[in-house]
């Protein structure tokens, strides 16, 4: 490989990492809400994915089986919302950078 070629990928690969700490900041500072039954349930993580809050209806209290059930899709709905967003900020993040087939972020 040519020096100015290498020095060209090094040059891609700092770029890179800038992005990637400024997709993690905003990742870090996101803050997303889950909810079921029509929102008798709602609970907020970050996106690094810890709790913040449940919100729990007056309504959703008779049955506490029920109830945990509605914690449980209230929380994977949340989940897959910070899944998505970093997906999306992360792929801003790689753009332009020819990455290997199969390749995924460790986050």
């Amino acid at each position: 490989m040519m020096k100015g070629g290498l020095a060209g990928l090094m040059k891609q690969a700092q770029q890179m990492q800038e992005k990637m700490k400024v997709a993690q900041d905003q990742l870090a500072a996101l803050e997303v809400t889950g909810q079921a039954a029509g929102g008798l349930v709602k609970v907020s993580i970050s996106g690094k994915y810890e709790m913040k809050r449940v919100q729990i209806d007056a309504d959703a209290m008779d049955d506490r089986e029920m109830l945990e059930d509605l914690i449980v899709t209230a929380y994977t709905e949340a989940f897959k919302q910070v899944e998505a967003a970093s997906a999306q900020v992360m792929s801003g993040a790689t753009a332009g950078m020819p990455m290997p087939p199969g390749f995924k972020l460790p986050f």
